[in-house]
């Protein structure tokens, strides 16, 4: 979403609105940065970034006088301002101020970066653009998406190798710029271009979070072999269908960063109900890679066969998972089982069992799974779960033990008004609960099949007035328990669901 710049609901202070007002004129304000306090510099630069005043924005990074640019502490809810930019998608302005702020740094020998003389100490050696707003659903023309953020980052890389010259004694400074990277089939022979550049530049390129969508295996191992072990926090294939075999190719080079914290895979096909030799060499060879990772702490296996084999996976790893999704992934009972058994469960965080249907045998090692996870769990996805009326009643005890649970994800289940409501009252409990998505209500639904298939919820027509009169009940029921921040909503892409980073 954007903002105007006088974002009306921001609680600004005096110094905040005083420094906005020195940026009104902004060759003015470039002249009068020499003579400001330091301590000023980042107040300035969030102002400046708020409100594109670009000329101020670029002399900011050209001159900047501390070691460290982080965007995750400058553009963040602070004392001066409660505007938190890091949860709006960059403008693309101001992205491309900082950008040749720091072009100009590079060029300029380190005795002469801004007005005064920098001691070396207090030159910036790191610029960290991690933390800015993934793609979300709407397109904003004057923002930048990750994929923009990428590709001027790595534009900047390339530029920077190719004007390089060799004068003795005006060595710029080392800038090492720390950013997350989104990488597909278009852009990767650029993206591997400017990492290239960046091995032995003064402008280091240095990946914190790397997303592959839809990237050939060999393209992959290419591009994981360029990073750097020490930066990488994660890794997420997304699209790539590379089953075990080509998962046993990508894995090693994986399990080489070992920081990594956050492991995202799709489709790892381990389902032993088909299995073949080579089928089981590979998931073998799979699960003694990942014994080697000593710091991960959220795997994302989405549409994987793993029927009857989660234990061996979670049984490989050396420390508990606290973010586990299993979307989509024919989860048997003994899987859940497992699971409510193992050391995972009690640490916990977020957990996503979407897809698998809970409704049967699964339900009470589910229950059980839940009574596990409960003193720390914060975000539970269960999507096109199954989960009717029955089910959710009978769960109900268990769910509202996890006293700290701030998501609740329900789309895509048989639920009825009752349901609903019997969710919403016995929920009271839950102090914490901040979001539920919930599905529309079967009553809404005109001659559904029973039970109905997720796919009919999903896209079967639903009659608008009597959702209508749900929603303004259920909002009713939330005033009269005292609950009004408590967002219920039938909105899946609204961006509500946490990132395990950010729990």
């Amino acid at each position: 979403m954007r903002w105007p710049p006088a974002w009306p609901s921001a609680m600004h202070t005096l110094v905040f609105l005083s420094t906005r007002q020195v940026l009104q004129c902004q060759p003015a304000a470039c002249q009068a940065l020499p003579l400001l306090p330091r301590e000023l510099f980042p107040l300035l630069f969030k102002v400046a970034f708020m409100d594109k005043k670009t000329v101020v924005l670029r002399e900011l990074v050209h001159t900047w006088p501390f070691p460290l640019l982080s965007f995750q502490q400058l553009l963040q809810e602070c004392a001066h301002c409660s505007r938190a930019l890091l949860q709006e998608r960059p403008s693309t302005e101001s992205m491309q101020a900082v950008i040749l702020g720091l072009t100009a740094r590079l060029h300029t020998p380190e005795t002469e970066a801004g007005t005064q003389p920098l001691c070396r100490k207090h030159a910036l050696r790191v610029l960290d653009m991690t933390g800015l707003l993934d793609d979300g659903v709407e397109q904003d023309p004057g923002t930048m998406s990750m994929w923009d953020c990428t590709a001027a980052v790595a534009r900047t890389c390339i530029a920077q190798q190719q004007g390089r010259t060799a004068e003795p004694g005006l060595a710029p400074v080392p800038v090492e710029v720390r950013v997350d990277l989104r990488v597909n089939r278009a852009s990767y022979a650029f993206l591997r271009e400017a990492l290239r550049s960046s091995v032995g530049s003064p402008l280091r390129l240095c990946c914190r979070d790397l997303r592959a969508e839809d990237l050939p295996m060999r393209n992959t191992v290419a591009l994981l072999q360029l990073l750097d072990a020490g930066c990488l926090r994660r890794v997420d294939l997304r699209f790539n269908n590379l089953g075990l075999r080509g998962l046993s190719v990508i894995i090693p080079h994986v399990a080489r960063f070992q920081h990594l914290a956050s492991l995202r895979l799709h489709y790892v096909h381990g389902d032993s109900r088909q299995p073949s030799v080579d089928g089981e060499d590979n998931f073998r060879y799979f699960l003694a890679q990942m014994g080697r990772f000593t710091c991960l702490r959220e795997l994302s296996m989405g549409s994987s066969l793993l029927s009857g084999r989660l234990d061996q996976l979670l049984s490989t790893l050396q420390s508990p998972l606290e973010s586990l999704e299993l979307a989509f992934c024919a989860l048997l009972p003994e899987d859940l089982r497992f699971l409510a058994r193992s050391s995972h469960a009690v640490h916990l965080k977020k957990l996503d069992l979407s897809g698998n249907d809970l409704s049967g045998s699964q339900l009470e090692p589910f229950q059980g799974l839940l009574q596990a996870a409960a003193a720390t769990l914060l975000h539970l996805e269960l999507t096109e779960c199954q989960l009717a009326d029955t089910q959710l009643l009978a769960t109900l005890p268990v769910l509202t033990r996890c006293a700290s649970l701030r998501y609740l994800g329900l789309y895509g289940n048989p639920l009825s008004v009752a349901g609903l409501r019997e969710l919403l009252r016995d929920s009271v409990v839950q102090a914490e609960l901040r979001t539920v998505v919930h599905p529309f209500p079967v009553d809404c639904y005109e001659g559904l099949p029973w039970p109905p298939p997720a796919s009919v919820l999903l896209e079967a027509s639903i009659n608008e007035e009597k959702f209508a009169r749900v929603e303004a009940e259920l909002h009713q029921l939330l005033l009269a328990s005292g609950r009004a921040h408590v967002l219920w909503t039938t909105d899946i892409y609204g961006r509500l669901a946490a990132d395990y980073f950010s729990l």
